[in-house]
């Protein structure tokens, strides 16, 4: 058996060796898994997590489906058409299923349980900190992309609520988006967003566990259990709803022009973005692996082959049904298309608003976390050194991280701009990392024979890396000069 020697060394920038003072961070929020710390286990037993295979199932399904499933009809028709976004969406599901497996099998051979903890073990300094300050932008476009989604949802209430005729302009200044989406995100979003820690999350923190925490364990995997509970049947009701409204639509409902092929190949790559976006559990995924009770790579494969396989049906469901209601007319955000005073489809919109506004909160800390580590990286001071000035420096980066999240999703239109630049960066977390790290993970390992089998694992991750790259490159290019400077 090839032995494997990977690269573990955390001093760099000053950086504490402890695994607990770094961040663990868009750990899944059903996942019961405490940090590893030396005498959890016996010597020789490995730690064992408390999540049933089908509960594994279960949280990557929740970590994967999310408010990108109100972006895939409008792919579809980018697409250029259904055959287009099926034969995408089936093509890119090996990849995808492939860099979750390489990623456990990462976290097995670095004895790491989070995502940016792997890359920083298995890769070094230099694409550890390049997975943080990616994982940084993308939380930080991600929470753009959820106030975004909120006030799409509010125009619609709003409307009914003022009786106001479909896209009438220039009601009351209290109906106004900037408005609401301010009104909404000041009242909701930044109490929850300022605190050291996520009341009803929860996340590993600087330092280690907190102790009080482990008193009410009990009651909090039930409420953590319920959210993600509500979360998945929120977005399978959205996708069942988008069905039978194909079904049996509304009379008042007419699809513009539904595209058979098409435009070009280009057009085809200009819906990976959302594709990207909507799959990518990979940061989630390795403590999800690491809470299992048994954490084996080919149970983990069987694993995220179900829950891939589920999200696709829910994303291929909402993206065809989607696009043959509306054509080519349909929104960025499929739930605009449908009529204001459609009260199924407001139930919809209730459960979208509940979600996102639980979810940025999330986001935002992960994204806060990484900044922090980083900072305290770069400063070379421990966490226990720093608690005098944490709290001032973390409110500071809530208040500018909320506001220019705010601010920017005030003046951009729809979910597409922001998703066609944080679906590149989803590519790199499915594609780019994992493939560094099974290029590297292959060349630490000890033989002076490497057999085909070797040759095929390195082969395969300079492909996904270099695909990844493909897409990150022509998806963020198009997404700068096409959409955010037309």
């Amino acid at each position: 058996m090839a032995q494997v020697s990977i690269n573990s060394d955390y001093s760099e920038w000053a950086s504490s060796t402890d695994a607990g003072e770094r961040a663990r961070l868009l750990q899944s929020p059903c996942v019961d898994m405490a940090p590893k710390s030396e005498g959890e286990a016996s010597p020789g037993e490995p730690d064992r997590g408390t999540t049933s295979t089908l509960g594994a199932v279960f949280i990557v399904v929740n970590a994967c489906l999310g408010a990108g499933l109100l972006n895939f009809p409008a792919a579809f028709s980018t697409a250029g058409g259904v055959a287009a976004g099926i034969a995408l969406q089936m093509g890119m599901l090996v990849f995808i299923i492939s860099g979750l497996v390489i990623l456990a099998y990462c976290s097995q051979a670095s004895n790491e349980r989070t995502y940016q903890e792997v890359v920083w073990a298995v890769c070094g300094k230099l694409t550890g900190v390049l997975c943080e300050v990616a994982i940084a932008v993308y939380t930080f476009g991600t929470c753009i992309a959820f106030l975004i989604i909120i006030g799409d949802q509010q125009d619609k209430i709003i409307a009914v609520m003022a009786k106001e005729p479909e896209g009438a302009s220039g009601g009351p200044w209290y109906t106004d988006r900037k408005f609401t989406i301010s009104l909404t995100a000041f009242l909701f979003i930044l109490p929850l967003s300022i605190p050291r820690e996520i009341g009803f999350q929860k996340y590993a923190r600087f330092g280690g566990p907190n102790p009080a925490w482990a008193d009410r364990g009990s009651d909090q995997r039930q409420l953590e259990s319920r959210f993600c509970f509500l979360s998945v049947v929120g977005t399978w009701y959205v996708t069942a709803i988008i069905i039978i409204k194909y079904i049996w639509p509304d009379k008042e409902m007419r699809p513009g022009d539904i595209l058979t092929r098409p435009a070009s190949w280009m057009a085809v790559f200009n819906a990976m973005p959302t594709i990207c976006f909507g799959f990518q559990c990979h940061v989630s995924s390795v403590p999800v692996f690491n809470s299992m009770r048994q954490p084996e790579i080919k149970t983990w494969g069987g694993v995220v082959t179900a829950a891939m396989v589920i999200a696709l049906a829910v994303y291929m469901g909402t993206g065809i049904c989607g696009f043959l209601t509306f054509g080519a007319a349909v929104d960025p955000d499929v739930l605009r298309s449908y009529p204001s005073e459609d009260v199924a489809v407001a139930v919809a919109r209730a459960f979208i608003i509940l979600s996102v506004l639980t979810s940025y909160p999330i986001l935002h800390f992960c994204g806060r976390a990484v900044v922090e580590g980083l900072w305290l990286r770069y400063k070379g001071m421990p966490v226990e050194e720093d608690v005098g000035r944490e709290r001032r420096r973390r409110v500071l980066q809530t208040l500018v991280w909320f506001l220019l999240t705010l601010l920017l999703a005030l003046f951009i239109p729809d979910i597409g701009k922001v998703i066609s630049v944080i679906g590149g960066l989803a590519a790199c977390f499915i594609f780019v990392f994992p493939g560094l790290c099974l290029i590297q993970a292959k060349l630490s390992e000890m033989e002076e024979v490497k057999p085909a089998s070797w040759w095929a694992l390195v082969s395969y991750g300079v492909l996904l890396v270099t695909l990844g790259a493909f897409i990150f490159g022509q998806t963020t290019a198009n997404a700068i000069f096409v959409d955010l400077l037309a």
